[in-house]
């Protein structure tokens, strides 16, 4: 009984999850930051000093797999602005 209860609640929410579409200017965004990270690495570098003079550093370098494997960026933003919102692009990709 207690198990039925707990379906019976938690389904509302689970198919609520299932829908995953976006409006296309949230996908334009979306898609268009993952089209330039297929396109080519993305990193930061920051120096400075700290408190008591000590040398503070920072690195971070971002890679896709979508670069990695030499994907075409118009390909990824056309698949990515498909799958979020389940139609084609509205705008065209600038790079």
């Amino acid at each position: 009984m207690m198990r039925a209860l707990l379906v019976a609640l938690a389904l509302p929410l689970t198919l609520a999850a299932c829908d995953t579409t976006v409006s296309p200017e949230r996908a334009y965004a979306d898609c268009s930051e993952r089209a330039r990270l297929a396109e080519r690495p993305r990193g930061t570098v920051g120096l400075g000093v700290g408190s008591g003079g000590r040398a503070v550093s920072s690195f971070d370098v971002t890679v896709t797999g979508d670069f990695l494997s030499g994907r075409d960026p118009y390909v990824v933003y056309d698949q990515c602005f498909r799958r979020l919102t389940g139609a084609g692009p509205t705008r065209p990709l600038i790079l």
